[in-house]
């Protein structure tokens, strides 16, 4: 595991009471992202295959919110005190500790990935790898949402997030790192800005051909 993981690790461990607080309920004042993880949920069900990671799950609260949606939502996360936070607030469902880079998950076997806002932490040079592990665990026609902060400058931005240091990307860039990957943009939101900092809330919903 990289430095960087080690110390975003180590941070959101530090966090999880405080996190959880904040976090939980927010997607009730984000009709956007709520919308984009109902049309996800209905787009994964349309696949016949239920199955979907919630990677970086923090809490736990969407991978819950996937299992109201009718799918078969595990979480999965790499600091062991926000797994066990999950464990705790979600006894129903299933929570693994594990790095978005290495998913417990078979070659081929995820009707749905979603990623919120859990790749901002990954340096720019890392994020192809990530993704192309995305890639490994969905299904042909497998989906992933992915959100991000979105910069309009043409380069990924560094910026001191409150937890550990965080990228922005500019969304043209990202589209491009998805189809290296390998997969297909199906849509695409940006919407106001996410902080004083004016960058963009960015979703992406990309299919595995």
């Amino acid at each position: 595991m990289s430095n960087h993981q080690d110390e975003t690790r180590t941070a959101y461990d530090g966090v999880v009471g405080l996190y959880a607080s904040m976090f939980t309920s927010q997607l009730e004042t984000r009709p956007f992202s709520r919308n984009m993880i109902g049309t996800f949920a209905e787009l994964v069900r349309g696949t016949g295959n239920l199955r979907v990671a919630d990677v970086g799950c923090g809490p736990g609260h969407l991978t819950a919110m996937l299992h109201d949606l009718g799918l078969d939502a595990f979480g999965v996360d790499f600091s062991p005190a926000m797994v066990d936070h999950a464990r705790r607030a979600q006894p129903a469902l299933r929570f693994d500790e594990a790095p978005m880079e290495a998913l417990p998950v078979e070659d081929g076997a995820l009707g749905g990935v979603l990623a919120h806002y859990s790749v901002i932490h990954t340096p720019p040079e890392e994020l192809p790898a990530l993704l192309t592990e995305q890639v490994r665990v969905l299904a042909p026609e497998g989906l992933l949402l992915i959100s991000f902060f979105g910069t309009e400058g043409p380069k990924p931005v560094r910026f001191d997030h409150k937890v550990a240091p965080a990228y922005s990307w500019p969304a043209e860039q990202f589209a491009e790192l998805l189809a290296g990957a390998g997969l297909v943009t199906v849509a695409r939101l940006l919407h106001d800005p996410a902080s004083e900092r004016g960058f963009l809330d960015t979703h992406f919903l990309a299919c595995r051909p």
